[in-house]
């Protein structure tokens, strides 16, 4: 029998040191809940970085993952099968777009979108070959691949990957008067942005920054992409985090949720105007649009649909920020969120860091994981009930207590 610690000196001597887990290994979930190899039932408030909204295992996503298992696999872009056009009907009238490509990761969605911008910059709004330049945000989080991580302010994702991909300019983010000064450059072709950004700690913008954004980028003729792979799919009380300030993007990137997490799919919206300016042979991925990926989506989605998981989220979340917001410690300096995408800020002393405070929780049946030294994220699956938002939220105040 194989103890945790087994397991955990298995991955450190054959895998790369490119993460650092909590020092937990599950074997198990369903729902809200993951279970380790020892038996410990956990509140998962981490959702795989809200890939798992639709809480662990769903049995409709797992279904339909099993059913076209069974029945066709892949056959690559190289032929037509018959699940890709249903699903690309399906997702382009849902979210409202003309067209999708499909991909199979978020970095790769990102990636997607920033080569279908430049080719629209240069086929539709006349900008000079090799000149097209994109606005993205400081402490922006769009992945890890080298194009990515050139557009990057964080030194852990940025340092050593050079020579960095040239062609972005990065602004502050929530500021609208850096983003009016940088898109007056005739050669911007878009703007990238997070509406929330996760990964540097639950940022919400100013209300109102998203909508002015939008506009400016009409304005100057300039495309508006929105990264929701972490913010969308109902996370944030709404379908998509832009839904709160009525804004629809040119090119929507979405990934994680899309297929709650059971299938690696990932997906770029836009219209004709802007999709058709790739044609064949210009972009694709052998796995990108796979019946398994068709029909896991489709059903993740449905989920999501059915069980109103963004009133779910919109309702719970006031909750969570209300509960934290009250507690008066010398520990939590900062809470900030929206729906179910949630951050406590802590502030760190000797023994007391976050990732102190996470290890504690997990202790006491809740896992959740530091981002940026001091910053906790709490994002549950949406599929939480009032009941169990409650005892896992009591499980946290006793942890913090403690520190105290």
């Amino acid at each position: 029998m194989m103890t945790s610690k087994d397991y955990i000196s298995r991955e450190e001597k054959y895998g790369a040191h490119n993460y650092q887990p909590l020092p937990v290994v599950l074997e198990r979930g369903e729902g809200v809940f993951v279970w380790d190899v020892d038996g410990k039932k956990y509140f998962d408030f981490l959702s795989a970085y809200s890939a798992v909204n639709q809480g662990h295992c769903h049995p409709n996503i797992v279904d339909a993952l099993v059913n076209q298992a069974r029945r066709l696999t892949l056959t690559s872009r190289a032929f037509y099968n018959n699940v890709l056009g249903e699903y690309e009907e399906y997702i382009t009238k849902l979210f409202g777009y003309d067209k999708i490509l499909p991909m199979n990761t978020g970095a790769e969605a990102v990636e997607t979108a920033i080569k279908l911008s430049r080719k629209w910059g240069y086929q539709k709004k006349g900008i000079k070959d090799g000149e097209a330049k994109i606005i993205a945000c400081e402490k922006n989080f769009h992945g890890r691949t080298t194009t990515i991580v050139s557009l990057s302010t964080d030194p852990v994702a940025r340092a050593e990957y050079g020579p960095y991909t040239p062609g972005f300019v990065i602004i502050p983010y929530n500021d609208i008067a850096a983003l009016e000064k940088a898109l007056q450059d005739k050669n911007v072709v878009s703007f990238l942005v997070e509406p929330i950004q996760g990964e540097a700690g639950v940022y919400v913008p100013d209300e109102g920054y998203l909508k002015k954004a939008d506009e400016l980028c009409k304005k100057h003729n300039v495309l508006f992409i929105a990264d929701e792979i972490q913010t969308g799919i109902a996370r944030t009380g709404k379908m998509l985090a832009c839904d709160h300030e009525g804004v629809r993007p040119d090119i929507l990137i979405l990934g994680k949720a899309v297929s709650g997490g059971v299938f690696p799919v990932s997906a770029v919206l836009a219209d004709d105007h802007i999709m058709l300016c790739i044609k064949p042979g210009e972009h694709g991925s052998t796995f990108g649009g796979n019946p398994i990926a068709g029909k896991v989506a489709m059903a993740a989605l449905e989920v999501v649909k059915e069980e109103k998981l963004d009133e779910n989220a919109e309702r719970l979340g006031k909750i969570f920020r209300d509960e934290f917001r009250g507690i008066k410690s010398h520990l939590i300096e900062l809470v900030r969120g929206k729906g179910l995408l949630n951050a406590v800020v802590i502030r760190n002393q000797p023994g007391k860091t976050a990732w102190d405070v996470c290890v504690a929780m997990a202790e006491n049946g809740v896992l959740a994981k530091p981002t940026h030294g001091n910053i906790i994220r709490f994002a549950p699956p949406l599929v939480i009930t009032e009941e169990q938002l409650r005892d896992a939220m009591g499980r946290i105040k006793e942890v913090f207590k403690k520190f105290e």
